[in-house]
């Protein structure tokens, strides 16, 4: 198909369609009323368009551009990953109230005994020029009368291929809250019928966070391990708006002594 948006054809058209608009302005001011209902029919349909067209370019010029996988990793790192929740736009963005087991995109759960339905998740579009992930996670909690809230992130199958103890699984993100909130991450390592889980609390004094997990210390089979998924504790989160602007996973070597 022919693309008529750019170039001289498209130009011309652009500026027929604006000449026209120009003209149907002028007679507004004196037309019937009954054109007037038809002609505010056509203004209505022709402004949606445009504002969806709006809206795509805006996400698509807006940086971080979208898709991008830029991220500070160690220089040994030989696997890494953004969740889609942090790289891409969703449908739906967003979950309120978010209940017990609701999901934000395919890697991303929600767990917590909250009886109250005070709680949200929605994907925001960051835009600052300290942003590095195109998108980010805000969570919103008002009243809660709930003993643990976490986030569970699935890793994909390609953290655990090739894994030997001699890797350090990196858990890094970027976090903002309204007032100071504690946060543990714990990395569980699936291996036949066993799960093998080290815990770790989240340093959150510099701008980016980080968990690593030295596989050194962990007790599992290198040939059974079948699959890895983090949980992000949050300590008396009543109260609060957290958001979590940037969260990737990364897979480094040791260095050798």
């Amino acid at each position: 198909m022919r693309d008529y948006s750019t170039g001289i054809l498209g130009s011309y058209f652009q500026k027929r369609a604006l000449k026209q608009w120009e003209r149907l302005t002028e007679r507004a001011q004196t037309t019937d009323l009954a054109s007037l209902k038809n002609l505010r029919t056509a203004a209505r349909a022709t402004a949606q368009r445009v504002g969806d067209v709006n809206h795509i370019v805006d996400a698509r010029l807006t940086r971080p551009l979208i898709g991008s996988e830029a991220m500070k990793l160690p220089p040994s790192t030989d696997w890494s990953h953004r969740p889609d929740l942090w790289s891409g736009p969703l449908c739906p963005s967003g979950v309120a109230p978010a209940r017990n087991n609701a999901t934000l995109g395919n890697e991303v759960t929600l767990y917590h005994d909250c009886k109250m339905q005070t709680l949200s998740l929605k994907q925001i579009r960051n835009t600052r020029p300290s942003d590095v992930a195109p998108f980010g996670l805000q969570m919103e909690v008002y009243t809660f009368d709930g003993s643990f809230l976490s986030l569970v992130l699935k890793a994909p199958d390609g953290m655990v291929k090739g894994l030997t103890k001699n890797h350090i699984l990196r858990l890094s993100l970027r976090i903002e809250s309204e007032r100071p909130l504690e946060i543990a991450a714990r990395m569980n390592l699936k291996h036949g019928p066993n799960t093998e889980q080290i815990s770790k609390e989240i340093d959150q004094s510099q701008g980016d966070s980080l968990a690593e997990f030295d596989l050194a210390y962990v007790p599992f089979n290198e040939k059974h391990s079948e699959h890895i998924w983090f949980d992000l504790f949050f300590d008396s989160p009543a109260m609060n708006k957290v958001t979590l602007r940037d969260l990737t996973l990364s897979r480094h070597a040791r260095s050798k002594l």
